[in-house]
């Protein structure tokens, strides 16, 4: 961080983070590392939405916007991820995955919502038609043949008519090999970015050091189990993006243009940011 005092004078960076309990570890000591900072929470669409709109500066961003708007920046090693099974993004089936012919997606997704349709596309060469689930609705409101759910419900035990359940970091990993990337810090062209990446970072390593403490507070929050919790938070979730993970972004950005689901021509950009090797 940078030793010189705030200046009072200028606007307050506005951020965006996840609502959800993924990113409770990156946002523990944000507010202390940016003081002059404006924090706001809200579902992973809708951020992407705000910053698109100029709304906020800065945003814990789905990563297939990110390829969807090339000005944007990504200003941190600090991410949400996964090295395997990651328990808060599923598809549920009403049908045998290969004969999926409808997918509702969760509205609060967009990164997942892509990841779903490469996945059927890969195994059986599926385009299933897409239809939404609003963030308010149940997955058993919907008929689809099979439903998207993500963050903090898809955690909570399966119900319904459902016969199978992929959770979809698994079925990467799987298939793949490589770790999964689902959202990034990422800022408007024309923000200052130089104290964003040393705090993003810092803010992390302190979640992660505190996820005993963290569990217990969001255990009680949730009403779910401390042991679940603190599994999904240390063992589930990644939040680094290193060199690995960042090969895996680059696959998912690649079979996501080969089904015409982004352009396939365009570079990320990194605002003097380190990924770690």
């Amino acid at each position: 961080m940078s030793s010189a005092a705030p200046d009072p004078t200028a606007p307050a960076t506005r951020i965006g983070a996840v609502t959800y309990l993924n990113t409770v570890p990156l946002v523990r000591g944000l507010q202390a590392q940016l003081p002059m900072a404006e924090l706001s929470f809200n579902y992973p669409s809708r951020l992407a939405d705000e910053l698109a709109e100029g709304r906020l500066d800065v945003a814990l961003a789905p990563c297939i916007e990110v390829a969807r708007h090339p000005e944007w920046s990504i200003v941190s090693t600090a991410c949400i991820g996964c090295r395997g099974p990651v328990l808060s993004v599923k598809v549920l089936f009403r049908r045998p995955p290969a004969e999926v012919r409808t997918l509702a997606l969760d509205e609060g997704s967009r990164t997942s919502a892509v990841l779903a349709q490469i996945l059927l596309a890969d195994r059986f060469g599926t385009r299933p038609r897409l239809q939404p689930l609003p963030l308010a609705s149940s997955p058993l409101d919907s008929t689809a043949d099979a439903v998207l759910v993500i963050g903090d419900r898809a955690i909570r035990p399966v119900q319904g008519d459902f016969r199978e359940a992929w959770d979809l970091g698994e079925e990467w990993v799987r298939e793949t090999g490589l770790p999964f990337v689902f959202a990034v810090w990422a800022a408007r062209p024309g923000i200052d970015a130089s104290e964003l990446e040393p705090a993003f970072d810092a803010a992390r390593d302190l979640g992660l050091r505190e996820l005993e403490t963290i569990a217990t507070e969001q255990a009680a929050a949730m009403d779910l189990p401390r042991p679940l919790v603190l599994q999904y938070l240390r063992d589930n979730l990644n939040f680094y993006l290193d060199d690995s993970a960042r090969r895996g972004l680059d696959l998912y950005f690649r079979r996501a243009g080969e089904l015409g689901l982004i352009s396939d021509h365009f570079n990320l950009r990194f605002h003097d940011c380190h990924v770690e090797r």
